[in-house]
């Protein structure tokens, strides 16, 4: 089975080596040096360097020529990237192959997911061949073939179950839902609860902190995404509470550790220049908090998260903040 990855990053690199499992990949990147690396030495030059690859991926930097003759097309590119590439890629996409999205994110201007870009950016007969996915699978251990499982989400459920088979392995187990919606803001909302998590970690506090973060930041989470119109249970599995513990809790989250150099006290700026690759929680933050203002839907981690790293609020005013709100009953 020919397929394409487009994204060069970590997780387009993983996810490359999941599908090469089922015959060959090529994997566009806009990066000359990681496409020659690739081809050269069967290595990602920047991302996860140490890992050889499978000579089974081919990358490329012409996009028009990675998806030519694939019979699926997996779009991993960070998520204020997806609409551009996506106006490159529409002409050149095969009639009638699966699209799936691995990105996670909300657009800051539109407050769309992944689900509404793609369906903005594709005329309306692609539309049923969206597909998500999303869960708690860190690239690096994917990479080295570590037992990982994650949920494919697609409105047309053969499409769902043909792209849950094409990406399952025997290290890489898939779970298959139509909720499109819970799955998208599972994964993207997640992100910012990481940040919120890192902060935690890196003023110094304890596991009461964690698990109280985390517990709310689910409550928050689901709040939203059942207003949205997705099912409560689904935040409770791979791609809502899944998803939530692996990045609030592993030291390989770019989000969480942004969030931990913001608890030491460093700045954004700072942060953000001295990594090479995207904490999407960043931008979500934006994107979450304006949603829920939009919505009006009571999201306070979320709101305080906005506050630190939009208002330079300091992290122990916001922790304050949180505590000494008005009481209330847990469900509410």
């Amino acid at each position: 089975m020919k397929t394409t990855v487009v994204g060069g990053g970590s997780w387009g690199t993983a996810l490359a080596t999941v599908l090469a499992k089922k015959g060959p990949v090529r994997l566009w990147a806009r990066s000359k040096p990681i496409v020659d690396g690739i081809n050269q030495s069967h290595r990602n030059p920047v991302y996860q360097t140490e890992i050889e690859l499978t000579k089974n991926i081919k990358a490329t930097t012409d996009l028009a020529d990675s998806v030519a003759d694939s019979e699926l097309v997996c779009i991993v590119v960070p998520s204020h990237a997806m609409r551009e590439v996506l106006s490159n890629l529409v002409l050149n996409l095969p009639s009638s192959i699966p699209i799936v999205s691995a990105s996670k994110g909300i657009e800051n201007d539109t407050l769309m997911t992944m689900d509404g870009v793609l369906k903005a950016c594709l005329p309306m007969e692609r539309h049923a061949d969206l597909a998500f996915l999303s869960g708690p699978s860190f690239a690096r251990e994917t990479l080295l073939e570590m037992a990982t499982a994650v949920t494919i989400a697609a409105e047309d459920n053969d499409l769902c179950k043909r792209v849950q088979t094409i990406f399952s392995t025997p290290y890489f187990r898939t779970y298959a839902t139509d909720d499109v919606t819970g799955v998208e803001l599972g994964g993207a909302l997640k992100n910012v609860i990481a940040i919120a998590s890192g902060i935690v970690h890196g003023m110094g506090l304890g596991h009461n902190t964690r698990a109280a973060l985390l517990t709310r930041g689910l409550a928050e989470i689901t709040r939203l995404a059942v207003h949205m119109g997705a099912n409560p249970l689904t935040l409770s599995g791979l791609a809502g509470m899944g998803d939530l513990v692996l990045t609030c809790t592993g030291d390989l989250s770019r989000n969480r550790t942004v969030g931990v150099k913001l608890g030491e006290g460093r700045s954004l700026p700072d942060i953000l220049a001295e990594m090479n690759q995207v904490a999407e929680g960043v931008r979500t933050t934006k994107s979450a908090y304006d949603l829920a203002l939009r919505e009006n839907i009571e999201m306070p981690i979320t709101a305080e998260v906005f506050r630190i790293l939009y208002e330079d609020k300091p992290a122990r005013t916001a922790l304050m903040e949180l505590m000494g709100r008005q009481l209330k009953r847990e469900r509410s």
